[in-house]
């Protein structure tokens, strides 16, 4: 009979370190042999990676339900680790229990919706976006100039957006460094909005020029819902200022005397 074990056996309250541990090891080494049998030469890098999710400092220990592993008769035929890869990090299931994949591998569109911060991503959500490495192998393969490595699975029916806001007047020379690296990360079917001026979006006194950027961006959404793209007049009315850049930077600056 097919069952789920909140916290896997990994010894007392889910914790890794419980008396437990060896006898797990062995049981989701058994696992991740089975599953990677055709590639056996990845075993240790898989282990590697499981193991080292489960070791970071930033993994919290004390969740029941961090660490889960489905079972079958007593053996180990899916594992998952929540809360470190788009909220289900590492997850594997033998052939026959692929149903038991979480939504997101069949999901078709992830959205990276942030503030930027130091021209980059807030530290949490790189956070996040660290933890997806085990979603590639050790194996690399050159695309174009450069080399890439082998995902674990194919991504190809996903699509990124990447939405990001920051507090300057314009986009030149401030969201560049942003934009790179989401392009570097998912490199085929991104789509990325960068709005300067974004904070007049929490502002009520500035409703009339507010309210239709966000009709645009309502008109942006339901293109890229009927055809995955938003055309280049769009992106472009979205990603301009809302005002003269002189005139926010002289409202910014009187708001701070």
């Amino acid at each position: 009979m097919l069952a789920f074990v909140p916290g896997g056996t990994f010894g007392n309250e889910g914790s890794i370190n419980g008396e437990n541990k060896m006898k797990d090891y062995e049981a989701v080494c058994d696992f991740l042999i089975e599953l990677n049998r055709e590639n056996q030469y990845h075993i240790n890098w898989n282990w590697a990676r499981f193991e080292w999710m489960t070791e970071h400092p930033e993994f919290d220990k004390g969740l029941i339900n961090s660490i889960g592993l489905w079972m079958d008769g007593g053996r180990v035929v899916g594992a998952a680790i929540y809360d470190m890869y788009f909220g289900k990090a590492f997850v594997g299931a033998l052939p026959a229990y692929s149903a038991l994949y979480p939504e997101i591998l069949d999901s078709d569109l992830l959205i990276w919706s942030y503030p930027l911060y130091c021209y980059g991503m807030p530290a949490p959500l790189k956070s996040l976006l660290d933890r997806t490495l085990p979603l590639s192998s050790m194996a690399m393969h050159k695309v174009g100039d450069r080399y890439e490595h082998v995902g674990q699975r194919d991504f190809t029916h996903l699509h990124y957006v990447m939405i990001c806001g920051c507090g300057f007047p314009n986009s030149k020379q401030n969201f560049e460094p942003a934009v790179a690296q989401f392009k570097l990360c998912f490199p085929n079917n991104h789509t990325i909005l960068t709005v300067p001026e974004s904070p007049m979006f929490n502002a009520p006194e500035a409703q009339t020029v507010t309210m239709p950027r966000l009709e645009k961006i309502k008109e942006a959404g339901k293109q890229f819902a009927e055809r995955l793209a938003i055309s280049d007049g769009l992106m472009q009315e979205i990603t301009s200022p809302m005002i003269p850049e002189e005139q926010y930077a002289a409202i910014v600056n009187g708001s701070v005397r």
